[in-house]
């Protein structure tokens, strides 16, 4: 490919930093997007599993959801200053070791104590992903040329959304969950060694350049309450994601869904929000980030609702479009953070902005938990639909500090 084709493919690296590192920078982080996202939703499908092997609750069930996402979310910010001093190589590369690791101890497991311990440890593994690799992207493209790039590393995460609780599920069919679990931990390990020795060094002082050119070459100001009410429609928005996953394989099962069933059930919602990001991107370029907000956010309670009363095989033609509105929110909001943020805060704003989504998606399930045992979890899945509507006032509200900012094209 000639070096023009090149550069109509990739966004435009910042000066001073080779191709070559760029894309490998990139890929880094796209395969370990790709990984972390994987393991995180592989606990989707065992849920139903370590219920009946370990007799839980639901509110137990959800604890362990929580019990990951909660250490994901809490240490995401301690992941960016350790990184600060030891490098993201090396940062990203642990943490990816840590998240294998929680898998193995997972596969060896033989009480709920230990499989608690595993969830801490892979949680705690995969709170370096988010930061270091997205940060390591925004730091070799420069300026709006770095959307293509993110847009990139976000779609990545998906393809891990859909590949990996699919994998687990067919592995599960011809082997115990726990050899499934352990097979699949090591690989994290290989991972590992692969990010630490593919991903490019860079000095500090060249960081500290290719922020400065970003910076020179955007505008920005900061709008406070603007910033905290996108945080609190990211919270409400995460926490739906969060908890609908959470029960849908219980959902699915209720319908006549076997294990694997339930794996392509989760595969089907991914490949929706990986459409979804792309689709309501362009949405949003065309009707504005509020308009796409309330579009997506009624589809999401809609179609939500609508899949409680269906059978299964009307339930799994709807899931790719539950997972377009569940996801397909996530990627204006995250877009919006630069229109409300000044560019030499927005490294702060992403991290607050990721550490509150992630643990409300955290919280989340213990919550919606306590409501399956009370209720049952047709009442719970229909709470958590209804509860998506609260994101609509805030939406409104957000409206006119978004049309006053300089960057906001609607």
């Amino acid at each position: 490919m000639t070096a023009s084709g090149d550069t109509a493919l990739l966004p435009r690296e910042v000066e001073g930093v080779a191709r070559g590192d760029a894309r490998r920078s990139l890929g880094v982080a796209c395969g370990a997007h790709a990984l972390h996202d994987g393991y995180t939703d592989l606990i989707y499908v065992m849920l139903p599993i370590w219920q009946a092997e370990f007799g839980l609750t639901y509110a137990e069930v959800g604890a362990l959801r929580g019990l990951f996402s909660g250490a994901l979310a809490g240490f995401q910010i301690p992941a960016g200053l350790l990184a600060e001093r030891m490098g993201p190589a090396l940062v990203l590369a642990l943490g990816t070791a840590l998240a294998g690791l929680g898998y193995c101890l997972a596969g060896a497991s033989t009480g709920l104590g230990v499989l608690l311990i595993a969830l801490f440890v892979g949680g705690l593994g995969a709170s370096t992903q988010h930061p270091l690799a997205s940060a390591l992207v925004a730091r070799v493209y420069a300026g709006a040329h770095s959307l293509r790039a993110l847009g990139a590393y976000n779609f990545a995460g998906d393809i891990g959304k859909m590949t990996v609780p699919v994998l687990a599920a067919l592995l599960i069919a011809f082997m115990p969950w726990r050899s499934s679990l352990a097979l699949l931990g090591a690989f994290g390990l290989i991972a590992a060694v692969a990010i630490f020795m593919l991903t490019p060094r860079f000095a500090a002082e060249e960081f500290s350049r290719a922020e400065e050119t970003v910076s020179a070459a955007t505008t920005g100001t900061s709008h406070r309450s603007g910033f905290f009410l996108l945080l609190s429609i990211g919270v409400i928005d995460s926490a739906t994601r969060m908890g609908f996953l959470t029960f849908l394989p219980f959902v699915m099962a209720a319908k006549g869904a076997s294990l694997q069933g339930i794996g392509v059930a989760l595969a089907l919602v991914f490949a929706g929000g990986a459409a979804g990001k792309l689709v309501c991107a362009f949405i949003g370029a065309r009707i504005g980030v509020i308009a796409t907000v309330l579009v997506t956010e009624g589809m999401t309670a809609a179609a939500i609702l609508a899949l409680i009363p269906l059978p299964l095989e009307a339930g799994y033609a709807l899931l790719p479009l539950i997972g377009i509105a569940l996801n397909g929110t996530s990627s204006v909001l995250y877009g919006s953070v630069p229109m409300l943020i000044s560019p030499e805060k927005r490294a702060r704003a992403f991290s607050i902005f990721y550490t509150g989504t992630i643990g409300s998606g955290a919280i989340a399930p213990v919550f919606h938990g306590f409501i399956g045992d009370a209720l049952g979890v047709t009442a719970t899945v229909i709470v958590i639909a209804l509860a998506v509507l609260l994101t609509l006032p805030l939406a409104l509200a957000l409206k006119p500090v978004l049309a006053g900012s300089v960057l906001s094209g609607k």
